[in-house]
């Protein structure tokens, strides 16, 4: 390994605020390092397709592909994720070997003229998942939720601009490009359960890199883990692509995780909840009995199947 550790990650404020979190822990947990961190921005297929559906240019795995393909061909040496953007199946010949401190998981209400969700009669809410679509319906069923696209900056400006009565974002986003003030609503995890991952920050490396994962391994946040293997292991377990509606949470107490996890039928027209508790000591057992549960109770109405990767033939 040479005096140099390239850091790759997608050219968006929030990604390149991240990536720089990774570059400081490092530099602050490792001690001795002498190896000069820099960070290339790399774009992907969701960054050039901004005007479409995610499951109209191919799904979950658009934000991560490009960037593992750097790694892949050694043009990197990390690759930096936001973890709900990953598939639940590891790469090939790649390996997540370090989750930053999860940041808040929770879902906002950003709104220029509303202060609840619940005040709207009649509106237009901008949402850019199946998941959220739905779960704002539970919430106030005569909204009108529509595609949103675009960075975190872009979708408020949209809010500004008044071409949408609000929007919901991950309050970890918000948080991290001093953009609070925007907050009208804050849901708590039950209320509004957040996609697997939300708030994580997920860094890879090659599985045979051992230099940089014995970096990697030392800025790994281990409550995090532990939540991230459950939360990753149910969705592994429940299969689905990228309009699948589901929202799933994983909080350690103690020596114990708390799972909670939502699950939307395919016509979106039933729901089905789980809430379980494991040992932490083994996160992806109780991930994969939760999941089991919920494929039960929903039966015919969901139908299995993999995050599907179209990218191969774009």
């Amino acid at each position: 390994m040479d005096n140099k550790i390239t850091i790759g990650a997608r050219g968006s404020k929030l990604s390149l605020a991240y990536a720089n979190k990774v570059r400081s822990n490092i530099l602050s947990q490792v001690p001795g390092i002498d190896k000069e961190i820099i960070i290339k921005t790399i774009k992907t297929s969701g960054d050039l397709f901004q005007n479409k559906k995610i499951s109209e240019i191919g799904g979950k795995d658009l934000f991560c592909k490009e960037i593992e393909e750097k790694l892949i061909k050694k043009e990197i040496d990390i690759a930096v994720h936001s973890l709900k953007d990953m598939d639940s199946e590891e790469t090939k010949g790649l390996t997540i070997h370090a989750y930053l401190e999860r940041n808040d998981a929770r879902e906002t209400f950003v709104s220029k003229s509303f202060n609840k969700i619940s005040d709207i009669k009649e509106g237009k809410i901008g949402s850019s998942s199946k998941r959220r679509e739905l779960q704002i319906k539970l919430l106030n069923k005569g909204i009108k939720v529509e595609s949103i696209r675009g960075n975190v900056d872009t979708r408020i400006e949209k809010i500004e601009k008044g071409e949408y009565d609000g929007v919901i974002l991950a309050l970890a986003g918000l948080k991290t490009l001093n953009l609070k003030n925007h907050i009208k609503q804050i849901f708590s995890l039950k209320e509004f359960i957040p996609t697997a991952g939300q708030g994580i920050i997920a860094v890879q490396c090659r599985e045979n890199d051992e230099d940089t994962k014995k970096i990697l391994k030392k800025i790994n946040h281990i409550n995090t883990e532990i939540c991230a293997l459950a939360e990753r292991s149910f969705l592994k377990t429940l299969g689905g692509d990228c309009d699948t509606a589901v929202g799933c949470s994983a909080v350690l107490k103690g020596n114990n995780i708390d799972l909670e996890a939502q699950l939307f039928s395919d016509d979106g027209k039933a729901v089905y909840n789980v809430i379980k508790s494991g040992k932490s000591t083994d996160p992806q057992s109780l991930g994969k009995v939760a999941g089991e549960e919920i494929l039960k109770k929903a039966g015919k109405n969901f139908i299995k199947k993999r995050w599907i990767l179209f990218l191969q033939d774009l």
